[in-house]
């Protein structure tokens, strides 16, 4: 298992350095010149040059991202934002943790919604509530996030006044952003949670299972969804990662300092070094979360976990064999 982790953890060293050379370049070439967009119009060209030399914009292309790796390897330094004059790394900390808290309670939101009705639509296919839940998941993938969180506003804010229309500081300011995004993630959960089972029940062993006594539920919950939770976990991984990376609209919908929020902030006015240094963190957490999910399979299933310790297994029974 160790050396599966060292050799994963490998792994993201190039997929790391290929997230900022496309990142350095689409931000290089994008029309717009940090100074004028910082500075504003009433400032004078000699402003402008004073701060492109400050921030090395007077650079070749070559020269600016080999400047930035040095500074991000060396010094593990992400950069200054040009608009806050504060350390890039330091602005994303802060606003890490309102993230993760949107993340973590919509991920949870959606587990519980999306397995419950997958396996229950799963156990009663064709039934009604196959039908409404199916129907109910496909609205749910179509609906866009940024109409749904405005239509929870409108109806449960504006009209009810049942909750606060933005902000993140309260229990009840999480609850109409972590519905916006939770369904949505549900509705994925709940498809695959239903096609993973449809495919599990059909197996032999669920029938020997049921054969010898044992009590339907018991059969579903030990047999059956354990069996089919591989599919599952990469899609709920998947589904938190990409929340940890900022759930873009929804924040700037509901007005939440998050990560994706900073980088909406950051694209408008070409802030580069926050830029950078937010995708550059959401591709860190993306390969973590992957590294995670990884890990659970050898968790839920048997036969992974003894593929990673196979190596190991291998080299013991070798070294017995020469010494006997």
């Amino acid at each position: 298992m160790i050396r599966f982790i060292i050799k994963r953890l490998l792994m993201m060293i190039p997929v790391l350095l290929g997230v900022t050379l496309v990142v350095f370049t689409i931000m290089y070439f994008t029309p717009g010149d940090p100074a004028q967009i910082i500075l504003g119009d009433m400032a004078t060209e000699e402003d402008r040059e004073l701060f492109r030399e400050e921030h090395g914009l007077n650079g070749s292309f070559v020269e600016q991202y080999i400047n930035y790796m040095k500074r991000v390897i060396v010094e593990g330094d992400l950069g200054t934002s040009y608009t806050t004059k504060m350390s890039v790394t330091k602005e994303i900390v802060a606003r890490f943790p309102t993230t993760f808290k949107l993340a973590g309670v919509s991920i949870l939101i959606a587990c519980i919604i999306g397995i419950v009705a997958g396996v229950i639509s799963a156990t009663r296919q064709y039934s009604v509530f196959d039908h409404v839940a199916t129907g109910i998941s496909l609205i749910g993938v179509s609906l866009p996030n940024f109409w749904q969180g405005m239509m929870n506003i409108i109806v449960f804010s504006v009209w009810l006044g049942w909750f606060p229309p933005s902000g993140f500081s309260t229990p009840k300011h999480w609850v109409l952003p972590a519905i916006t995004i939770g369904t949505s993630s549900a509705a994925n959960i709940m498809r695959m949670t239903r096609s993973s089972m449809l495919e599990v029940i059909r197996q032999d062993y669920i029938r020997t299972a049921r054969s010898k006594g044992q009590k339907e539920g018991v059969v579903i919950r030990r047999h059956a969804l354990r069996n089919a939770l591989i599919p599952i976990i990469t899609v709920v991984g998947l589904n938190f990662g990409k929340l940890l990376g900022g759930a873009v609209l929804t924040e700037s919908i509901f007005s939440i300092a998050g990560i994706g929020k900073l980088m909406v902030d950051a694209i408008k006015a070409k802030n580069t070094p926050l830029v950078q240094g937010g995708v550059l963190f959401i591709a860190v957490v993306m390969c973590f979360v992957n590294l995670i999910v990884d890990i659970l399979y050898a968790f839920v299933d048997p036969k992974i976990r003894s593929q990673y310790m196979a190596p190991r297994r291998t080299a013991y029974k070798g070294k017995e064999e020469t010494n006997g």
